[in-house]
């Protein structure tokens, strides 16, 4: 018994309709399927000190680096770095993985927040903090330093907060040199260092100390290029 030529095409057509309905069904279920390159049910929302971004979980297992990225060897290991976000080789992938202590990168990530301990700036995002350490090293990654010591606004200068603003359009990387240089002349010049407990002078001197330091780093900041209040 033959079925008509009719039937044949209608019973195909509706084949590859349905065909195609499963397929569209199946993109929306997953839109985002080829849009990321981790799976964004491993991601966490990093607000500590309202930084507010979002990152794959540290252990989150990828197939393919970004593009944008760049490779680092410390202690005989690679780890690649990319939107402020660490791999390590795993298998025939990486795998996301807190950066060790000790390990430069040349460029803050793209998005970071500034906190201040002790004076100095530190720099945050995901749950990893920077201190720049000057234009031949970098950007080191540094234990986290103790909550109690984390101020989230700029240091109080002798008549109250210390602004400094690039009048030169400086970038942020820029401006993170310019305050690590004028700090650590500030601290030759005066012989206090708000890094270190006390600023490393006697308590009886602390307050005139820390109000000289202040005028060095202001001075330094104006002679390069910044507006200081």
């Amino acid at each position: 018994m033959h079925m008509p030529r009719t039937n044949v095409l209608t019973l195909l057509a509706f084949a590859l309709c349905s065909f195609a309905a499963f397929g569209l069904a199946n993109a929306q279920e997953h839109p985002d399927r080829h849009e990321s390159h981790f799976d964004r049910g491993h991601e966490h929302f990093d607000t500590r000190y309202n930084h507010d971004h979002a990152y794959p979980a540290r252990g989150a297992f990828v197939g393919a680096l970004p593009r944008e990225h760049f490779e680092v060897v410390h202690g005989g290991a690679h780890y690649f770095f990319a939107g402020g976000v660490w791999y390590a080789p795993r298998g025939a992938g990486w795998v996301v993985v807190a950066p060790p202590f000790g390990v430069f990168i040349p460029v803050l990530p793209p998005f970071y927040t500034t906190i201040w301990v002790g004076g100095a700036p530190y720099y945050y995002a995901d749950d990893a903090y920077y201190v720049y350490r000057g234009p031949d090293q970098g950007y080191e990654v540094v234990p986290p330093p103790p909550d109690q010591s984390v101020q989230t606004a700029a240091p109080p200068g002798p008549e109250g907060q210390m602004f400094a603003y690039p009048r030169n359009g400086q970038s942020p990387d820029q401006q993170a040199r310019d305050r690590y240089e004028c700090h650590t002349w500030a601290v030759s010049q005066t012989g206090f260092d708000p890094m270190t407990v006390g600023g490393g002078v006697p308590p009886p001197q602390n307050a005139g100390k820390r109000a000289d330091y202040d005028r060095a780093m202001a001075a330094c900041l104006e002679g390069r290029g910044y507006t200081v209040r």
